[in-house]
């Protein structure tokens, strides 16, 4: 059994890759998959060089950067401090290993964050994992993983890719979404928000920023990365071929592709009540660097992604709670919104649009499935009907 003096050192050297210390035996400068016979493209001579070099394809877009250096991250700190080897050594068998870990990353004090809360990168308690990743989020992993290693073998950093030796399956059908919030525990979220107190300036500010923020990810199924992207100078406002008066907010979303996505007067309502506790004029003007979603009491920045993240998830910690009081027969109502994350409401966003007849094309572009041209700043009738349909059949009926 491990002394508790070993098990806080190995909690310690599992850090960032920004902040990670690796010993020139583990740092991968004379890994047994080094290539040396040919010229190499990159002047990586470690493995987290190595990294750094192919992360910096992706530095322009945030969500896709982070994503890649986790799975990156996650691979390095298991080969170095679980496994004991470079990451410029790992052999095939060394791969189907670290798949098992990921179904159950243990000692789950050095590996897993407390509780499963997301920390600063920078603090103590920061953590590579969550929790243990479902087959889902394992295969995604493996995408990633086999892209950074294909990329370091053309780079002449590695002599070969020992994920390429996995059986290769077919594509299956994408799976159904289940991970969305059925009409009955989505009410319960508003009531949660509802039953907020309003007394003070601060505590306006706090109410109508959450009915502003679920709303947004509600009506318009944004991602959080796309809040914190965007500002209010985004939203514009032009007459349809009735006359009309409809709004818009363009939205620069993920892989740098923009769409436009009907902003409803219900939205409009919300986002009216959230710029008067601070303020602003109920509207925004075009060209306003506002971000969509402020600090409480703070300078007028943008929040990150992260911080988007905790907010959402503590509306459905707050739901859950009052759930749960409701009585035994409501703890599996309570546990299944506990489960939810920011993410969720984008899939109920798309479930429920769906549930309501909306046109599944409507569906697609709300949701940016799929890339809208922005060369041409004329608005055709079918947006005005998707405009249309999204007023009457999307509403979040607070």
């Amino acid at each position: 059994m491990q002394s508790p003096v070993v098990v806080v050192n190995a909690v310690r050297q599992v850090a960032p890759l920004e902040l990670l210390a690796v010993p020139r035996e583990l740092d991968g400068s004379r890994g047994s998959n080094r290539e040396w016979d040919v010229p190499r493209q990159i002047g990586a001579d470690t493995d987290v060089e190595a990294i750094r070099a192919w992360l910096t394809n992706f530095a322009d877009r945030r969500a896709t950067f982070d994503a890649y250096r986790k799975e990156a991250e996650r691979l390095l700190l298991w080969s170095v401090w679980q496994l004991g080897k470079p990451l410029s050594s790992l052999t095939h068998e060394d791969w189907l290993a670290y798949l098992a870990f990921l179904a159950a990353p243990c000692p789950p004090e050095r590996w897993m964050s407390d509780g499963g809360r997301k920390h600063p990168r920078g603090d103590a308690r920061w953590r590579p994992f969550a929790g243990p990743l479902s087959a889902s989020s394992q295969r995604q992993a493996s995408v990633i993983l086999n892209s950074m290693f294909s990329w370091l073998v053309n780079a002449g950093y590695l002599a070969g890719n020992p994920l390429s030796l996995s059986r290769q399956r077919k594509r299956r059908p994408a799976p159904r979404i289940v991970r969305y919030l059925e009409e009955g525990p989505w009410l319960e979220v508003k009531a949660a928000i509802n039953a907020l107190p309003r007394e003070t300036s601060r505590e306006r500010e706090h109410y109508y920023r959450l009915r502003w923020l679920i709303t947004l990810c509600y009506i318009c199924g944004l991602r959080i990365s796309e809040i914190a992207a965007n500002s209010m100078g985004h939203f514009f406002c032009r007459r349809d071929q009735a006359g009309n008066e409809r709004w818009w907010l363009e939205v620069l979303g993920k892989g740098n592709k923009v769409r436009i996505v009907p902003a409803t007067s219900e939205l409009m309502e919300e986002l009216g009540n959230y710029r008067r506790t601070l303020s602003y004029p109920a509207l925004p003007v075009s060209g306003e660097s506002t971000p969509l979603l402020l600090p409480i009491g703070g300078r007028p920045r943008p929040l990150s992604r992260g911080g988007i993240h905790d907010i959402i998830k503590g509306v459905f910690e707050m739901t859950a709670e009052r759930v749960r009081l409701k009585g035994p027969e409501h703890q599996h109502e309570a546990a299944r919104i506990l489960q939810a994350s920011a993410h969720w409401l984008r899939h109920t966003a798309g479930s429920h649009m769906a549930n309501h007849d909306l046109d599944l094309r409507h569906v697609r572009d709300n949701l940016g499935h799929e890339s809208i041209s922005t060369t041409n700043t004329y608005l055709h009738a079918s947006d005005d009907a998707r405009h249309a349909e999204t007023e009457s059949k999307h509403r979040a009926n607070w």
